[in-house]
């Protein structure tokens, strides 16, 4: 199962992590080096979450960033799982 977002299409974004040396500054020194830099990936923060569907009398997986649960919780579930099913998406 891929890593994304069912309801906002968060993913994985890539950055890059800077190693550093060195005294500030601000701190009487030379400044700060970067010594190294290596790749990364920044992880939505996923959640597999049931939900209660009144509607159709059923539970409802779905896998969710912590934003699409608060979204989730202001407009509703049936207006969310409309606009799922709406881009596509099977729930």
């Amino acid at each position: 199962m891929s890593k994304k977002c069912q309801v906002t299409g968060k993913v994985p974004v890539s950055g890059r992590r800077y190693a550093l040396r060195g005294i500030a500054k601000k701190k009487k020194g030379i400044g700060l080096k970067v010594t190294g830099i290596t790749k990364r990936r920044f992880l939505p923060n996923l959640v597999k979450k049931r939900f209660w569907f009144a509607e159709e009398n059923r539970f409802i997986s779905l896998r969710l960033s912590t934003s699409a649960m608060r979204t989730i919780d202001k407009v509703g579930l049936s207006t969310v799982i409309r606009q799922v099913r709406a881009s596509g998406e099977k729930v």
